[in-house]
């Protein structure tokens, strides 16, 4: 450098320690600043140029048109450029004149010229590209400008000190240069306008800024300022955030990693396939096989294990690799500058020390720690942004893969993970990958920092460091140990997990079951088993936690103690001076985060190795096979083909269907009829592809409709549940809705046909239901139609109706194929077909006539069951009486005005209400009968209009959600350290209090042992200082292991408290709570929120403690040590607090959002899931996976803010933290003649760990406001109405009660709700003991209320009821509900065992357990099962047929054999023939008992003892059978229809 500088004119050397380093005054040398410091910034640019072109390559944004602002910089940068090569020209010209310069005043000009011209060309690509704001020429002029500052202030001193100009040219253009670089650097600050032309042009209506936002906003994450302020000022709602940036979203992300599954997929086929064919030709050549070969073949064979399974992994690795790098390397910055501080605070102490140093080292010192400092903030948190970014994504990846897995999974994968199990890997382990994800840079991270620090501790203590790095080692197998230990808790605690929500989901789902038979305490009792066993596990995990924490807390102080015992012990001649100890400290504290860190991420790695193998498991299991329907070929003039065709619901079961071979003509309409369990809906399922082919071939041409047997219906309304994704047609729509006998519903539901639905159809009627379900396929207009047992659930007048206007010859499908599951005799007349089943096997085809004549089985059935032959003729239905009219038209009237009493929410009542006019609306086709239905329009939407007006305005049912605004109440944390225990919560606090005491004490102590005088070369005492110091550091690490004992046996004890509240609470809530809640919602309480309760909770309080105790001790020991800090203390809290103010506002709200946007992702999944086999028949997979795919992107929309928010909050606050370094280290220089060398140590050592600790002290605090939230929800859900307690001590029915059953209304009336109309009025009867009475009336006559009033489910509003004399209201419902019996509409199972399902009390023995099935019919079933009375019944009893199911419930009250039994339309879903063999069990296993029937069909009940009409909820006749006939009143009517008078 000197050869550049020394010789020629304005010569000078390159370094002169005197005139830079050694003087009040510093400058440097004209050579170097006019060399290296005027290079700096060339190399910079001229270092970074390739890669950066590189990116701008990949990176088209659309180029910007030419602006005002970039003529400005492109004419400032020639500028410049003029400006270096003027300097250039006139060094030349003093080589003309004769007196010739330096080297340097040649290279220097001439290299700044072509950078200046390199930076003008490259704000002109930059354009062409697309890029508004330059971050690669940002930091070139701020580089430029800091390079020329000191040149700047030099040539002033130099003309001052020598009273002349000497280079006048130079130095006019200098200050020309640094003015244009000043304007450079501010004008590259300002934004370009967006680019005229992008590639990917998407109309946002709330665009995220991000994508517009300047260098210095996303580097310090400005952009996201006006949010906070909007969120300080008011509750954020979701319309607030911004949409969800493309390259984030789930179109983009989730193809690019099913992409790469797909080639995983690919290739470990191909390896499996290869190994296979390896093996088998090496045993085929010639049967001579050489013995290596032999053996190689043997072992690809012999071991399956090793086969090579598609790895997810590498799939995830591929995808989301490449942009997690980018973080790695900004991580690596940000660690290798974390070294630079405590290097200079070796710097600062040795200033302290030496008193002659001038004052500016002190200064300069300060200055650089708080750049160094802020700098690595700002990296930090760019590596952050990265890691968090690709977190969200991999979560939205595998959230999208799985679900669309479980679109096509086979029916035996299904059944190997339930729903609830599913549902699983979508929320807790797709979070765990996208949690470990902002942990792994420290795989790599954690080995640098370790190795560095030992570095830089051996140049301060020597070989001494070795033994504390001896404690490290010995500490990582014991973590090892830790980690290992909970990764097995983990697993254990899934488990638990999983089966206490799927068991959860299923009682939910049963609830009124549970109700009506008392069977909640058992169920109750079981969920708090699985509980028990799971709080057990969490126990021992907590203190595994405790252990853990103490070893992580002490490790560094273990470290250090060895390290400076050793030191001391092992030479007196070493002495611990403050620079040595203090320096040492901050070293050891920068290896605590390594050291923390690398257990915990080898434990989550654990974690979630076990979820990517449940994931991967699930991935891998087989699908549907989507060939076995051949959809293309088939034999002319046929819809469906079926050819010795056998099929199984799973490999490992025998075949459901055997031996089938069938042909259904084109356009033909074929009944499949048969008695229970003989496979009907399992031919459907065959026919959609739902069931494993084993042999044979089945055909189906066209496109398929589908009606499964239970209605599947979506949450959403009405109309879109009809259209189901297909455009609206007005005409088809309304004529299809008056087919399917839904217009009279429409007018009925509050906002009609734009009504919603809730979960499950909840607020339909099962009429409703599959009326809805078989709209939603005729408007399909497919070619072929499935339809499984369509009418069973709806009334016979209507079924007519449908069967004439959709099924039909001459119904709307007239032209299309029909394929009828069937249990009615009725309508079999009218079909082309039927198809006789008989154990999976056909036993009989033919036409109705052609089987009649046969006189097989069936001739012989139909014989038994059609009571005559008129039956199998049309009625003609015009033909009734005028008289019939009007009482028709009345009846229909005033059961609208009793609609009053029917609030949309209830279900029962509009059930019947709405069935009722379906009913009216379908009794004939007549042409009398349309004048019927005009004139009632007319009246009905006058009545409609007064009693629905308020409800019209809002359609649905299931109210929204709703996010709880503003600040969690106070009363929500005294709930929960109530919950935990007062006494344990305040020993919490002391015990931290305690702890920070200790750590103090042992850093002053620590302080004053480094200022220790030195005599002849050795300390005094070292033995004492050693031994205080580390009494002193072990009481810390004992104190912080005993709060986290004490927090974790407190966290565990409100986690067992708020669960069994909610427990108890939901057990007790009455139906109609159940009616108007969707289950997922309840279960998000059972799942989530008790998640965060039980693990979440507590380890964001130990962390809040934590960090509020290390902060607050750092500012007591700067104080201490430099008081003059008290005065920036009160502004620095000032700005701490505001900017804490505003991101716990704003953040608090954000994590709300998103939680309330988590639930509907798991509603949709389930949804899907329950109806997979439909949405897979009606082709609608896509559209399904498209709405799933929106759902995650509305949920990581308010994620995504969450990231950004954490970042904003991160650089102001630690900003703060930098601010307390540099006043720390500024007050020390400025004080440091008060000062000793160890309180400078001290005080700045400290300030340099408080960033961290300042930054999670309010993350900490805004998560516990965030996650405190779901102590908000338990508490809310723990606190609803219930229903009258259980059992009334001194109260009590005795044992034998009812012996005689006798029943009586006294004036009895029942309203559904508070200030609703009477449903039930002044009811007075009486039931004499055995007697057995039909209950009939038309639709919304109260039927089912009756009953639901005689088991207490609805409260009387006045009167009572007698039970043999005594009032049911005065004793508890389970000594009620216990004593009576109940056979629901309904059949629900429970998943288990059948034994479990029949008697969850175990109050049976085996014996009547096997009498009970044997007289159910189902003694046959069951025997054949190899397991027995064990046979597994899976989750909803989905492995029985509904028929089936509903034997189970006779079974359960055979066994129950109570004095009273009521059925409740419970013959809906049965063949005739089972129907027929349930009724005689009735009549002689309950010969004794009270029976009442709500009928269904009246020929069940002719033989009743009598019969109650029930009319608008008043007795209209209540008499024998036959005498009502004989009366010809309203029963009368309704025998003739069923042609029975």
């Amino acid at each position: 450098m000197d050869s550049l500088c020394g010789s020629g004119e304005l010569g000078s050397k390159f370094w002169d320690s005197n005139l830079s380093l050694y003087t009040d005054k510093p400058d440097l040398t004209p050579c170097f600043q006019n060399s290296l410091l005027a290079w700096v910034p060339s190399i910079y640019l001229w270092i970074s140029l390739p890669c950066y072109l590189l990116y701008l390559r990949h990176q088209n944004q659309g180029y910007i048109i030419l602006s005002g602002l970039c003529r400005l910089k492109t004419a400032v940068g020639i500028l410049l450029w003029c400006v270096t090569w003027a300097d250039l020209f006139y060094s030349f010209s003093g080589l003309v004149k004769g007196s010739i310069p330096a080297p340097i005043y040649f290279v220097t000009p001439l290299i700044m010229g072509i950078t200046m011209l390199l930076a003008t060309l490259l704000i002109q690509y930059e354009r062409l590209r697309g890029v508004r704001s330059s971050g690669i020429l940002i930091i070139f002029w701020f580089l430029s400008c800091f390079c020329a500052i000191v040149p700047f202030r030099s040539k002033i001193l130099t003309a001052l000190a020598e009273g002349e100009i000497k280079d006048k040219f130079r130095f006019t253009t200098f200050y020309i240069y640094f003015a244009l670089i000043l304007f450079s650097l501010i004008l590259s600050c300002l934004k370009d306008r967006p680019p005229f032309f992008t590639p990917s042009v998407s109309v946002d209506p709330n665009p995220c800024p991000e994508a517009n936002a300047g260098f210095l906003s996303r580097l310090t994450f400005w952009w996201f300022t006006d949010l906070a302020i909007l969120g300080y000022r008011q509750p954020l709602e979701d319309k607030d955030l911004w949409s969800l940036n493309e390259e984030n979203s789930s179109r983009i992300v989730v193809p690019r990693l099913l992409k790469e599954w797909e080639k995983q997929r690919i290739q470990a086929k191909q390896s499996k396939s290869v190994a296979f064919t390896k093996s088998t030709s090496e045993k085929v050549s010639k049967g001579r096989v050489l013995k290596e070969e032999a053996g190689e073949g043997e072992i690809l064979l012999s071991d399956p294990s090793k086969k090579k399974e598609p790895s997810f992994l590498r799939a995830l690795l591929i995808t989301f690799g490449p942009y997690f790098l980018i973080s790695s390397f900004y991580k690596l910055i940000q660690d290798l500058l974390s070294f630079v501080n405590p290097q200079l605070l070796s710097v600062l102490i040795r200033f302290i020390s030496n008193p002659k140093a001038p004052a500016w080292w002190g200064f300069f010192i300060a200055g650089l720690m708080f750049g160094c400092s802020v700098l690595q903030i700002l990296i930090l948190h760019q590596n952050f942004q990265y890691v968090f970014v690709t977190g969200m994504r991999v979560r939205t990846g595998i959230i999208g893969v799985i679900y669309r897995k479980a679109l096509v999974i086979s029916n035996s994968a299904k059944r190997s993970s339930t729903v609830g199990e599913i549902a699983n890997l979508m929320s807790v382990d797709a979070q765990r990958f996208s949690d470990l994800v902002s942990f792994l840079n420290m795989l790599w991270s954690a080995p640098l920092q370790i190795i560095l620090a030992i570095y830089f501790l051996w140049q301060k203590l020597g070989p001494s460091v070795l033994a504390g790095v001896g404690v490290m080692i010995l500490l990582v197998p014991l973590n090892g140990v830790i980690a290992m230990k909970t990764r097995a808790l983990q697993v254990k605690q899934m488990g638990y997990k999983d089966s206490r929500i799927k068991l959860m989901n299923e009682i939910l789902s049963g609830i009124k079951v549970l109700k009506l038979y008392a069977w909640e305490p058992s169920f109750s009792k079981m969920i708090e088993k699985i509980r028990l066993g799971e709080l057990q596990v969490l126990r021992q995990s907590a203190f595994l936690n405790a252990v853990s924490t103490f070893t992580w807390f002490s490790a560094p102080f273990l470290v250090s103690l060895t390290t400076f015992a050793v030191y001391v012990l092992v030479d007196e001649k070493n002495i611990l001076d403050a620079e040595k100890a203090f320096v040492s400290l901050s070293l050891f504290n920068i290896l605590r985060f390594p050291l923390n860190m690398l257990p915990q991420v080898i434990s989550n790695l654990a974690q979630t190795s076990v979820s990517l193998k449940r994931i991967q498991h699930f991935l891998n299991h087989e699908e549907l096979d989507t060939q076995c329907v051949d959809k293309k070929t088939i034999s002319p003039g046929y819809a469906i083909t079926i050819e010795n065709g056998s099929f199984t619901w799973a490999h490992n079961q025998p075949p459901a269907l055997h031996s089938l071979s069938l042909q259904v003509p084109k356009g033909a309409l074929v009944a499949v009829v048969g008695p229970v369990g003989c496979g009907k809906s399992s031919l459907i399922s065959a026919l959609l592809g739902e069931m494993d082919k084993l042999e044979g071939r089945v055909a189906v041409k066209g496109s398929v409709a589908y009606v499964p047997q239970q209605a599947w219906i979506q949450n959403v309304t009405l109309q879109d549940n009809i259209l189901f994704g297909k455009s609206m047609d007005r005409k088809r729509y309304q004529d299809i809705l008056d087919a399917c006998a839904l217009l009279t519903d429409l007018d009925v539901l509050p906002a009609g046909d734009q009504t919603e639905i809730g979960e499950k159809g909840i607020n339909l009627s099962g009429g409703q239901r599959q009326r809805v379900s078989l709209a939603r396929a005729v408007y399909n207009d497919a070619d072929i139609f499935l339809l499984d047992d369509p009418l069973s659930a709806v009334d016979s007048h209507v079924a007519k109706h449908i069967f004439d206007r959709v099924i039909g010859p001459d119904g709307m499908l007239g032209s299309k194929t029909r394929v009828l599951v069937t249990h009615g005799v009725s309508f079999l007349s009218q079909v082309d077909l039927i198809i006789v089943l008989g154990d999976g096997q056909v036993s009989e085809v033919g036409s109705f006539s052609t089987l009649l004549q046969q006189e097989g089985a069936f001739a012989e059935f139909l014989h038994n069951y059609a009571p005559d032959d008129e039956n199998f003729h049309e009625e003609d239905s015009a033909t009734v009486l005028d008289d019939e009219e009007i009482m028709l038209i009345e009846d229909t009237l005033s059961s609208l005005i009793d609609l009053t009493d029917k609030e949309p929410v209830t279900n029962e009542v509009r059930k019947q209400f709405l069935r009722h006019l379906s009913v009216v609306s379908s009794e004939g086709e007549g042409s009398g009968r349309h004048s019927i239905r005009r004139r009632l329009g007319s009246m009905e939407k006058k009545v409609l209009e007064k009693v629905l007006e308020p409800a019209m305005a809002h359609g649905e049912l299931i109210q929204a959600e709703t996010a709880k605004t503003g600040t969690v109440k106070l009363s929500v944390y005294w709930s929960y350290a109530k919950a935990v225990g007062l006494c344990i919560s305040a020993t919490v606090c002391i015990l931290y209090s305690c702890q920070s005491a200790a750590a103090i004490g042992a850093s002053i102590w620590l302080s004053d042992w480094t200022n220790e005088p030195v005599i002849n070369g050795t300390q005094g005492n070292t033995s004492m200082y050693l031994g205080v110091y580390g009494a002193l550091g072990l009481l810390q690490g004992l104190l912080v292991m005993m709060s986290a004992f004490t927090l974790a046996i407190g966290g565990i004890q409100a986690a067992q408290t708020l669960h069994s509240k909610l427990l108890t609470n939901k057990m007790h809530s009455p139906q109609a709570f159940y009616d108007t809640t969707p289950i997922g919602r309840i279960l998000n309480r059972f799942s989530k929120d008790i998640y965060v309760i039980d693990e979440v909770i507590p380890a964001s309080i130990l962390m809040l403690l934590g960090t509020f105790f290390n902060s607050t001790s750092t500012l007591v020991v700067i104080i201490a040590s430099t008081p003059l800090f008290a005065v920036v203390v009160i502004p620095l809290a000032a700005l701490y607090l505001f900017v804490q103010r505003f991101y716990v506002a704003t953040s608090r709200q954000l994590k709300r959002l998103e939680s309330i946007s988590r639930s509907p992702i798991y509603s949709h999944f389930t949804e899907s899931v329950t109806g997979a086999s439909i949405i897979r028949a009606f082709g609608r997979a896509h559209d399904f996976t498209a709405l799933s795919d929106a759902k995650v992107d509305i949920n990581q929309k308010s994620y995504y803010t969450t990231i950004i928010s954490n970042r904003w909050l991160g650089i102001r606050v630690e900003f703060v933290g930098s601010c307390v370094v540099l006043f720390a280290a500024l007050f020390a220089v400025i004080s440091r003649n008060s000062l000793n060398a160890g309180l400078v140590g001290l005080s700045v050592s400290y300030a340099l760990q408080v960033t961290m600790a300042l930054n999670w002290m309010v993350r900490m605090v805004s998560d516990l406001e965030s996650n405190i939230v779901a102590v908000e929800r338990v508490r809310e859900y723990s606190e609803t109405k219930t229903e009258a307690p259980w059992v009334i001590e001194g109260s009590r029915p005795p044992p034998s009660w009812p012996h005689q059953g006798k029943v009586e209304f006294v004036n009895y009336s029942v309203r559904y709700r508070d200030g609703l109309e009477l449903v039930l009025k002044n009811l007075s009867l009486q039931v004499k003991g055995g007697e057995k009475v039909g209950i009939v009336g038309r639709t919304g006559a109260g039927k089912s209320s009756m009953t639901l009033c005689l088991f207490r489910i609805l409260e009387a509003a006045k009167g009572e009821i007698h039970i043999d004399g005594v009032n049911i209201a005065t004793i508890g419902l389970h000594d009620l509900r216990s004593k009576l019996t109940i056979i629901p509409q309904d059949p629900v199972l429970f998943s288990g065992t059948l034994r479990m399902n029949l008697d969850p009390f175990g109050n049976y023995s085996e014996e009547e357990m096997w009498q009970a099935l044997e007289l159910s019919n189902l003694h046959k079933f069951v025997s054949s099962q190899p397991e027995g009375l064990n046979f597994e019944c899976s989750e909803g009893g989905e492995n029985l047929s509904v028929g089936q199911r509903q034997l189970v419930c006779l079974a359960r009250a055979l066994l129950r054999k109570s004095q009273i039994l009521v059925l409740d339309e419970a013959t809906a879903a049965i063949d005739l023939e089972t129907d027929d063999l349930i009724q005689t069990t009735i009549r002689t296993q309950f010969e004794a008992c009270t029976v009442l029937t709500i009928a269904h069909r009246l020929n069940t009940i002719m033989d009743y003892t009598r019969v109650l009409v029930l009319d608008k909820g008043m007795i209209a006749e209540f008499d024998s059978p036959a005498n009502l006939i004989a009366a010809r009143g309203i029963f009368y009517g309704m025998a003739k229809d069923a042609g029975l008078a």
